[in-house]
């Protein structure tokens, strides 16, 4: 890629971006479309949605909202959103300081060494005309000492960003421990998920549990609720509030003579189908079927803990304890599996994934022919003579490709939520870590190894049947494909993160739904941040940035306005747009701690690779212990800090347990351990006042 044809795809997604900057600026003031872009303070009915005319000034873009953003503390987001919502933007800060680190020292000192090479034999002429490749470590002499600078960048850099790791892990592990002390008890703190429960001969599942928990837990348990099976009951009510819907539309609209009675005996027909469900709701609510799942409750936070931590059976696949998730947490859908078919639920995941990795080869190898208009035009020759006009071949290689990948890529995140829900987790957070993993590492296969690869020459099997040749390999392939990684950041990573705060589609539902059903729905709800979908991103664009750190620099600048931009744009959508449905207290960040790991290693390895071919062997040599020791301080965060963000030592739970004595509110925990996990099914039937009945549910607490 030729530097025009970059400036032209900054150009166009520059533009994009202050076009949805300023038409967010201009449709938040309007009143109709305040659940669009303040959907929490509706949500929570701090703010009512209005259909006031507007004004001229509402049509003027204010920049407000920035300073807002940029005023916010952290105490106040801590407060507002919860810790993850803080990790989640400490990953923005830990990005800004790594990256504008890096980029003093790529761009004042890397880049012009590798523009004053003649590897590539420059003319500076017409400098729009030159290859990127003119600004990258490609251009430095074979054998140059000016490599020692290099050398030198790639050692003071790991070590910049290893110390910024251990910093960052010790004050969120900290913050974590400040956040246990400082919460109030809740019913998932006392409460740990028992799984494969055995049923003994004569007694439900309910009897079994409380035999077992009494006889091995006497001091300490204190109750237990058995899940029920309500799939069919979720199906009844759901076929109940459809007829009733329909009930209160006829009896709402007005009608002829002619089709009065036709209406009186259609509202019949609907009531009495409304009334044999009812019974039928009734039926099954009183005879649902216990699952081998109970949620079991303790005196204590340590009682609980030490339940969870020590197998409870002979048979280590009966009894399975697991953390209790908040009770607004939990995935309800696959309490019934058995322990075997989590086991091949799982299995499946793992060939879907496998299967879903391997065809997105597809569309990286349609972009990388994009990328070369040499491919491109043997593959398509009656686009030779459209292809030779200057600002369509700019556009083609320096916009379009990243615009096409960008768009294949908007389909895998679902799809990783959905891999992940079928695996067998309890928590609706689990499924987005599991998500967020799986999406990490498609990214970082199909995204950077797939284009990297594919576009050399050396993409072949025997790039993994010959280790020792892996750095060389990468070392050659790696900073052939900078300009496109350059192209990438601006195309997915400034226009992405820009459209996220326009919000283009909700926008447009939100148009649509005004127009064919009026008002919204009174049970708004305001949507969660897709943390399985954007820290990904994030990090992924960290990887580009350190990895091409000393290869080709002029990609630090792009990075930074990226962290930039998501700096201020989340910062407002949490405040004013995503409501967390869950709290992990954090615990994303050790992803994004082994990302960065990664990362480094990744480059070390290449900087081995890069140092070998520019015939520098002696600074090759050098570089060999940077990976081993980057791993060995992984290694020792692993063991320093991972343990904390897995569970609360004992130290803190206890002396959580003895502040409680001193909670008034404590006195109140068995009533709230008592309806806290209630099926979704069963707290609709008694927010509908569909039965009187007690909730089957609760009819088996013990609590």
């Amino acid at each position: 890629m030729i530097l025009s044809a970059l400036l032209t795809s900054v150009g166009i997604n520059l533009g994009l971006c202050l076009l949805f900057f300023t038409l967010y600026s201009i449709l938040r003031k309007q009143p109709g479309n305040i659940s669009v872009y303040v959907p929490r303070g509706v949500a929570k009915e701090k703010i009512q949605q209005r259909s006031d005319q507007f004004n001229l000034e509402s049509l003027l873009p204010s920049p407000g909202w920035m300073r807002r953003a940029w005023k916010l503390s952290e105490e106040e987001l801590l407060s507002d959103s919860g810790l993850d919502a803080v990790v989640f933007m400490r990953i923005f800060t830990f990005s800004l300081k790594i990256f504008a680190f890096a980029g003093i020292i790529g761009v004042f000192v890397l880049l012009p060494v590798n523009f004053m090479g003649n590897q590539l034999s420059i003319d500076f002429s017409d400098l729009t005309q030159k290859s990127l490749d003119s600004f990258s470590i490609s251009n430095v002499n074979n054998g140059s000492s000016r490599l020692w600078i290099h050398f030198c960048a790639i050692y003071v850099f790991t070590a910049f960003v290893c110390y910024l790791l251990y910093s960052e892990y010790k004050y969120l592990s900290s913050k974590r421990i400040a956040w246990f002390y400082a919460s109030k008890p809740q019913p998932h703190q006392f409460t740990i998920l028992v799984r494969n429960i055995p049923a003994l001969p004569g007694s439900s599942i309910s009897e079994s549990v409380e035999r077992f928990f009494t006889e091995c837990h006497p001091s300490t348990y204190l109750g237990h609720v058995v899940v029920k099976r309500t799939s069919k009951l979720q199906h009844l009510i759901n076929q109940a509030d459809k007829v009733n819907k329909r009930l209160v539309r006829l009896k709402s609209t007005k009608h002829t003579l002619e089709s009065s009675r036709r209406n009186v005996d259609l509202v019949d027909s609907y009531e009495k189908k409304l009334h044999d469900l009812q019974d039928q709701i009734r039926l099954e609510q009183s005879s649902g079927k216990e699952v081998s799942a109970a949620f079991v409750a303790f005196k204590s936070r340590y009682g609980a803990a030490q339940a969870l931590h020590i197998q409870q059976g002979i048979n280590p696949t009966e009894w399975l304890t697991e953390p209790s998730p908040e009770p607004r947490d939990v995935h309800w859908s696959f309490f019934s599996a058995s322990f075997m078919k989590r086991w091949i639920y799982k299995l499946v995941a793992v060939v879907a994934y496998i299967t879903l990795t391997i065809l997105f080869l597809i569309p990286v190898v349609v972009v990388q022919g994009l990328t070369h208009l040499d491919q491109l035009e043997t593959w398509f020759p009656f686009l030779r003579s459209i292809l030779e006009i200057k600002v369509v071949s700019e556009v083609i290689t320096g916009y379009l490709p990243s615009l096409i990948l960008q768009m294949f890529l908007l389909f895998v995140p679902p799809i990783m939520m959905a891999l992940s829900s079928i695996q067998g987790l309890n928590a609706l957070s689990q499924i987005e870590r599991s998500a967020c993993f799986k999406l990490l590492w498609f990214t970082i296969w199909n995204i950077f190894f797939a284009n990297v690869l594919s576009g050399s020459a050396l993409y072949d099997v025997n790039i993994f049947l010959e280790p020792k040749e892996i750095p060389g390999i990468l070392a050659e392939a790696v900073p052939a494909q900078a300009a496109f990684f350059i192209a990438y950041v601006v195309t997915s990573g400034w226009t992405s993160t820009s459209s996220e705060l326009f919000r283009m589609f909700p926008l447009i539902f939100s148009y649509i739904k005004r127009i064919f059903s009026g008002k919204g729905d009174d049970d708004f709800e305001a949507p969660s941040i897709p943390y399985h979908s954007e820290i990904p991103k994030i990090l992924f664009f960290g990887l580009l940035g350190v990895t091409y750190f000393f290869l080709a620099p002029l990609i630090l600048p792009f990075v930074l306005v990226f962290y930039c931009l998501g700096y201020i744009v989340y910062r407002n959508q949490l405040v004013d747009v995503y409501e967390p449905i869950f709290e992990t207290g954090g615990k994303f960040w050790p992803i994004v701690h082994g990302s960065t790991i990664f990362s480094l290693v990744l480059m070390h390895i290449i900087a081995i690779g890069t140092f070998s071919l520019k015939e520098l062997p002696l600074a090759s040599t050098l570089s060999i212990p940077l990976p081993v020791l980057t791993l060995l301080f992984h290694d020792y965060c692993l063991r320093r800090f991972l343990p904390i963000f897995e569970a609360y030592p004992a130290e803190c739970l206890i002396k959580k347990d003895r502040a409680d004595q001193s909670d008034p509110t404590i006195a109140d925990l068995p009533d709230d351990l008592h309806t806290a996990y209630h099926d979704p099914a069963l707290k609709q039937i008694q927010n509908s006042g569909s039965s009187d009945q007690q909730s089957p549910l609760l009819g088996d607490a013990d609590i």
